[in-house]
């Protein structure tokens, strides 16, 4: 039997949910029986793609700013024209060396718009290649709103003209995609939800803190950070505490904190085993982001969910919301942090019994690989 060859791209610019979540997809087409090439435009991010995967390396770009308006280089110069037509050159002849039978591309047509400069080109190649590949749309479960006028309507055209499926990882039960995406009902037929993409279910920890206070990819998360490790000082020093910063924050920030956390505190870039080491936590506190949540939904750690909304960003606010409404989470406020509201939080986290996870479905790994297996025969 010729096995199925994947070709998935996917594009973060901010923080690391993005790449982690591919990156789960990923190893999880490749236990299916997959052949597959993950496509890659953001920093290298440790440990994604999996060990083993195949990947093209495209030159990097990031948001040049919170608003996600811009691109630049991975030195913060931005991407002039030279720049983004070698990219696209690039995307297109690995393209056409992988003659894929599956393409995925992550985010858009619902996001990602700064990268129509490419996408669009392979979109075109797509259509012309023969065999034609089957192509799929591969969307978390919340999008952006407020969106300009007309997007919505370009996404919908481009759904429909180009695309054989739109795979929502999420669980209807818990957001369904006309929650956040108001023309959901023109591109109905196309809609699969595939659970949320979690990681596999983590071990026991090796090593146990009471308190996990985490930034993503750290980018975004300083205030966060600081307000944590302040409030370390003001709460019992019998307390462990975790600080995972996240590798993308700046070195100086870094050490800023290293130097001001209190003898009770570890302080980490990153740790492959955070998953099992929120099991073993009484309290985390976060962002609301789509993996760090998917994380904590296989636990029983109490939650203190502090969204990202720079830039008029609204997604973790709607996830943090809905996991309040559930009572699986109480919420800070990002603007104003204080460390004073952190401790009040933590104090009244810990007099709460620990809450009952919901039956929320996140298998949404390996449902992917088999309905991309139903869809090609």
């Amino acid at each position: 039997m010729t096995v199925p060859r994947v070709f998935f791209y996917v594009q973060h610019l901010l923080g690391i949910g993005h790449i982690a979540r591919a990156s789960r997809i990923a190893s999880a087409l490749v236990r299916n029986g997959f052949d597959v090439t993950v496509v890659t435009g953001g920093l290298p991010v440790p440990g994604f793609p999996a060990e083993g995967i195949r990947t093209v390396a495209l030159p990097s770009v990031v948001a040049s700013n919170a608003g996600f308006s811009g691109l630049a280089d991975q030195y913060g110069v931005a991407a002039d024209e030279a720049f983004l037509s070698r990219r696209r050159d690039l995307l297109l002849s690995a393209f056409r060396d992988c003659a894929p039978d599956v393409v995925i591309i992550e985010a858009f047509p619902f996001g990602r718009r700064q990268m129509r400069f490419e996408l669009l080109p392979l979109l075109d190649a797509i259509e012309t290649a023969h065999p034609r590949p089957k192509l799929f749309s591969s969307v978390r479960d919340i999008l952006q709103q407020n969106r300009k006028p007309g997007r919505d309507e370009e996404t919908v055209a481009l759904v429909q003209n180009h695309f054989d499926c739109v795979l929502i990882h999420g669980d209807p039960n818990f957001v369904r995609l006309q929650d956040t995406f108001p023309l959901t009902s023109d591109i109905a037929s196309k809609i699969r939800y595939t659970g949320m993409v979690a990681a596999m279910r983590a071990a026991e920890p090796e090593e146990t803190f009471d308190i996990i206070a985490s930034a993503g990819g750290g980018a975004v998360g300083l205030d966060l950070l600081r307000a944590a490790n302040a409030a370390a000082a003001m709460l019992p020093a019998k307390l462990r505490w975790l600080l995972v910063s996240g590798p993308n924050l700046p070195e100086g920030d870094f050490a800023s904190l290293a130097n001001a956390k209190p003898s009770n505190v570890t302080l980490v870039r990153f740790r492959k085993d955070f998953p099992s080491l929120l099991r073993g936590a009484r309290v985390s506190i976060s962002q609301a982001g789509y993996n760090t949540v998917g994380d904590l939904l296989q636990t029983d750690c109490r939650a203190i969910l502090i969204p990202f909304v720079a830039g008029g960003e609204t997604e973790q606010t709607v996830r943090a919301e809905r996991l309040k409404a559930l009572g699986l989470a109480d919420i800070l406020p990002e603007v104003g942090l204080t460390p004073e509201m952190v401790a009040n939080a933590i104090r009244t986290a810990l007099a709460r019994p620990r809450p009952v996870a919901a039956s929320l479905d996140l298998g949404g790994a390996d449902k992917t690989a088999a309905i991309i297996r139903s869809m090609i025969g």
